[in-house]
């Protein structure tokens, strides 16, 4: 693990790795960790690797979101030799080549998650994972990652971006998961109706969101 020197910490995953492990690892924070548990069963977990998880993100819905929010990062083996590339432009199939290595920023930031599922067991029918990195009292990088509303399995949303250069409180969230609920385009099926889906992006990613200005209040 790489640490910048201001308390941010770069874990680096060999994508051969089977989930488990990275579940076992040491490095693996309890936000991680808790993304590899509940719907994803044991017998998956020790048959799937970072690589087909990351390729194919239904395997670990709830985690690639998580490592969306976080920003990671991919190495790819191609033609031309490795490159990094932004875990986003993955998932988008805007990256070509051969999945090497994965890296996630795991310090220095504030986590939440929400979702709503049928049963704990259940994939979630929407969740909303949000990291928010905070420096001076003064948010730098915010991201929210929704699974259940796009047309995608799992998107980045662009409204809380409004939240990067100003202190993170209750009404800007309020206002950026208005902003989230009017952004996504949800498809309705039998988990959940079109309207349901949009009115839970909001509610989640507001819930999400609180819980990281709970932890930066914690820590002041």
């Amino acid at each position: 693990m790489k640490d910048d020197g201001i308390g941010e910490k770069t874990w680096s995953i060999d994508a051969d790795a089977l989930l488990q492990s990275v579940l076992d690892s040491p490095e693996s924070p309890s936000f991680l960790r808790q993304t590899l548990t509940g719907a994803i069963s044991w017998q998956t977990r020790n048959e799937k690797s970072v690589r087909q998880a990351l390729t194919s993100p239904r395997v670990a819905l709830q985690w690639v979101a998580a490592l969306l929010a976080l920003g990671a990062v991919v190495t790819m083996e191609g033609d031309t030799g490795a490159a990094e590339t932004p875990l986003e432009a993955l998932l988008q199939r805007r990256a070509e080549g051969r999945v090497d290595t994965l890296h996630v920023m795991v310090g220095g930031v504030k986590c939440g998650e929400a979702h709503v599922a049928r049963t704990p067991a259940d994939d979630p029918i929407v969740a909303a994972i949000a990291v928010v990195e905070i420096d001076g009292g003064v948010v730098r990088q915010a991201r929210v990652a929704l699974i259940g509303v796009w047309p995608e399995l799992v998107r980045l949303a662009e409204a809380p971006a409004q939240l990067i250069g100003s202190p993170l409180d209750r009404e800007r969230i309020r206002t950026v998961a208005e902003a989230v609920e009017k952004e996504v385009a949800p498809k309705g099926d039998y988990l959940g109706s079109e309207e349901y889906r949009r009115a839970m992006a909001g509610v989640l990613t507001r819930r999400a969101l609180e819980k990281c200005l709970d932890q930066e209040m914690e820590d002041e």
